[in-house]
């Protein structure tokens, strides 16, 4: 009994590290006070870098009855999610110099809702899934209020609390239907017991896909995403368009392949319509936006609907397309708000789109790789973002979904508007005064997203090999 309990602790062995980590740094912030919070940020940021460690070398395995699983896709999504945690702390170091802004809890936060997402990956059964969906959002709530001196961040926390209360409740009906209707909340016993689906648990699952739908903010809820996007601090806003969306896609995936491949054509009408209408709303909503944020939120709408595309799919290839695209589409936000977060003049942050105006004559560099991104975000090839929407196109044309393709292919040429509007005010309008010098956080994150959009075109074996070992240990 304790062999087997040890070897169940191993397999959760990053979750109970990262877990008793923020604990100790939660201590040492509240014995040592507000002037530990540089501190406590980059001790954060050491423990995320050994639970990746831990996360690449763990053997798979599940544990507690198959109700936390580390397979080969938990660990590929997991890197994902912690890059996103990682560059998210980085990027938030000047932010938390500013002395009214010394909270060391904001680290603390950063590190329960990263927990929440590796439990949340990992998740085999209902249960687990929904401690880990509630310990990364409640954590996400906070966050979003941080900045306690301002009105919007206090209203983008507050309303994303009673949307995501909303979205909770509708989750766990969902759970609650499934499991009155199969008698089981394991992915593997609903799957058993989903060989042809009852009206019962249609209805559960068309509201457990609503709560998750929530999560990743795909239409028709994404009410949430414009105003928490541009009411939170940018570095926040960053954390939400990264990491979370990595966990919250991870669970979405592998509850629809693996508790429910019986009713496969179900399942698969929702995510259509929910692709094509998060594509369509993404691409047009956005056209008219003149603040960074709410478009950077519109634009994460029509993404999150893009990698739908490959899910709808219902295929290993259609896995690993939408294993492909979340990865570069990490790298391509994280790039753009470390640029958005570079637009600072005296000190001051700007966020209007028209704060970018000659941004090519005051700082060539920095115009250059927004640009690139701007560019691999609308999908122009050679750059990662045309090769991640490739991915997704190609497994719902071989999985017989010409449509939504075609559909796919259109929306992302009305979404280039947008983006090649904040390139043409980069590069044809009259510059501004010249910015503050870029802190060398913000240079790193973007030199290393930027090479990555450029030259993966070069080498995108590792990614996709990887991808496509995670996708097939899913099915």
């Amino acid at each position: 009994m304790i062999e087997n309990l040890g070897a169940q602790l191993w397999v959760v062995l990053p979750e109970l590290l990262l877990a008793l980590g923020a604990m100790a740094l939660l201590m040492l912030g509240a014995f040592r006070g507000q002037g530990t919070t540089g501190l406590v940020t980059w001790l954060a940021v050491v423990l995320l870098i050994v639970v990746g460690i831990l996360v690449l070398r763990q053997p798979g395995g599940q544990a507690f009855g198959g109700s936390f699983i580390s397979d080969s896709y938990a660990r590929f999504l997991k890197i994902l999610a912690l890059i996103g945690s990682i560059a998210t702390l980085v990027m938030s170091t000047e932010f938390l110099s500013s002395p009214d802004r010394r909270i060391f809890e904001y680290a603390i936060l950063v590190l329960l809702s990263t927990l929440g997402m590796l439990v949340l990956i990992s998740a085999g059964d209902l249960i687990t899934l929904y401690l880990g969906l509630e310990l990364m959002s409640l954590a996400l709530y906070v966050v979003a209020a941080s900045h306690r001196d301002n009105v919007k961040s206090t209203e983008a926390g507050l309303k994303y609390f009673v949307l995501g209360a909303l979205s909770s409740g509708m989750l766990l009906y969902g759970a609650s239907l499934i499991y009155g209707f199969t008698g089981t909340v394991s992915f593997a016993g609903i799957a058993a017991a989903t060989k042809t689906g009852s009206v019962g648990i249609i209805f559960g699952l068309v509201f457990l896909f609503a709560g998750m739908c929530f999560k990743v903010s795909a239409v028709p809820f994404h009410m949430w995403t414009p105003d928490v996007y541009e009411g939170a601090p940018t570095p926040v806003t960053a954390f939400f368009a990264s990491a979370p969306k990595v966990a919250a896609i991870a669970v979405f995936a592998r509850v629809a392949l693996t508790a429910f491949p019986g009713i496969t054509f179900q399942w698969q009408q929702i995510i259509v319509f929910v692709s094509i209408a998060s594509m369509a709303l993404g691409s047009f909503a956005a056209i008219g936006q003149t603040n960074i944020k709410r478009l950077m939120a519109y634009s994460s709408i029509g993404h999150m609907g893009f990698a739908l595309v490959g899910l709808a799919a219902g295929t290993v290839e259609g896995a690993q397309g939408v294993l492909t695209y979340i990865a570069i589409y990490v790298a391509m936000t994280l790039g753009s708000f470390a640029v958005i977060m570079a637009i600072k003049r005296n000190g001051q942050s700007f966020e209007k789109i028209s704060d970018f105006s000659g941004l090519s004559r005051t700082n060539p560099l920095l115009a250059f790789f927004f640009a690139m991104l701007l560019f691999s975000l609308a999908g122009v090839p050679p750059l990662a973002g045309f090769f991640a929407k490739w991915y997704v196109f190609v497994a719902a044309i071989k999985g017989g979904l010409f449509t939504l393709s075609v559909i796919g292919v259109l929306t992302s040429v009305v979404g280039a508007y947008y983006y090649l509007l904040i390139v043409k005010t980069m590069y044809f309008d009259e510059p501004l005064a010249t910015l503050d010098p870029v802190r060398i956080e913000l240079r790193t994150v973007l030199a290393i997203s930027g090479i990555f959009n450029i030259l993966f075109f070069a080498y995108p074996g590792p990614l996709v090999s990887a991808a496509a070992a995670a996708a097939k240990s899913l099915f």
